[in-house]
């Protein structure tokens, strides 16, 4: 198949003019860099702007990152989803101190032996903050190479990303792998979109691409199709006592949201007595005031989608094992708070 041409000097020109102002971008050290990776992987970046800000405050280096205590870490991420993304980076943060001085290695290779550090992520730290030859081959670089060469393959087969690899490596610059990388990402990003709607117009490389030659640029990248999620129903009971404080349950420290707190629940569906006598049987007594109903949500994970349906009620009682009564104040600023349950955030947080 023939290929576009060269790319680099139209595509670095774009990005010299159309670069966003991203923080990460202006103070590009191997830290800053992974930690934003990290970040990015499965959030839009308006959405971790804010995040990544808070979290240089409170962890500015490795070091730090690597003593962060557990609870402190989740609670800066919270919101972000993914929390195994928190825990590899502290994992890797340890190993960084205990076998590299606290400084990330200048190597692709070395990077790649990191916990929560893969190919993608270890070519981005490696090109951008060490400016060495590495791919950073992420969902929009296989988007672009996919259109720009007119290439069916499928992007979720590890052939197809070898190929669009090489390619990249074969349109990668020496002298500028990192803002070679940056710009095939932003362009993605902002131009060459998913869903069948890039803006050719805009495009840099609109005249090469062969896609648009072809007119197929709205079919490309192929992917296989997604799974579909299973469907769980859960039960939440927002549960109040006499002091104005909420009963929080921490979820196991394996599996899906592990370590965190949520809503005391029950992940299946119940009936309003059923629940009740739950909560009775752990040792709880409950109000006669009638409990009301929480608002219907629902929370979309990688692999099932949570419908969740319950009451507020008022209760009293030792919090059961795995539990904990906790103030508004609490529940705001000290226990981390999936995004999952943000529907009922308000209602354990007086609206903190």
């Amino acid at each position: 198949m023939s290929g576009p041409g060269p790319i680099a000097p139209a595509l670095l020109a774009w990005f010299r003019q159309n670069a966003r102002a991203l923080p990460f971008r202006q103070d590009p050290t191997p830290y800053h860099i992974w930690v934003s990776e990290i970040m990015l992987q499965q959030t839009r970046v308006a959405a971790a702007l804010e995040h990544y800000r808070r979290f240089m405050e409170a962890l500015p280096d490795v070091p730090a990152l690597a003593a962060c205590p557990d609870e402190e870490l989740f609670k800066l991420w919270e919101g972000l989803g993914y929390y195994s993304r928190a825990r590899n980076l502290k994992k890797a943060a340890q190993l960084v101190c205990s076998e590299h001085g606290g400084q990330l290695p200048a190597s692709f290779e070395e990077l790649q032996k990191l916990p929560g550090v893969g190919e993608y992520t270890a070519g981005a730290i490696a090109s951008i903050a060490f400016g060495l030859p590495a791919p950073a081959v992420d969902g929009n670089v296989l988007r672009v190479f996919a259109r720009l060469y007119n290439d069916g393959s499928n992007i979720a087969e590890p052939a197809a990303k070898r190929l669009f690899t090489r390619r990249v490596m074969d349109q990668q610059p020496a002298d500028a792998p990192g803002p070679f990388n940056e710009a095939l990402m932003e362009l993605g990003a902002l131009v060459c979109l998913p869903g069948g709607a890039p803006l050719c117009g805009e495009c840099p490389l609109a005249d090469r691409c062969l896609a648009r030659a072809a007119g197929t640029q709205l079919e490309l990248p192929v992917k296989t199709p997604p799974k579909a999620r299973r469907v769980q129903p859960v039960t939440v009971l927002v549960a109040r006592n006499a002091r104005g404080e909420h009963l929080l349950q921490k979820r196991p420290e394996t599996g899906l949201l592990a370590g965190l707190w949520q809503p005391f629940l029950f992940e299946e569906k119940l009936t309003l007595d059923e629940a009740l006598a739950r909560l009775v049987a752990l040792g709880l007594s409950v109000s006669a005031a009638p409990p009301r109903p929480l608002k219907p949500a629902k929370h979309i994970f990688s692999h099932v989608e949570w419908q969740m349906a319950g009451w507020q009620l008022k209760a009293a009682g030792d919090a059961p094992a795995g539990c904990l009564w906790a103030s508004p104040e609490e529940a705001a600023g000290r226990y981390a708070l999936p995004g999952a349950f943000k529907a009922y955030r308000p209602l354990l947080t007086g609206g903190r």
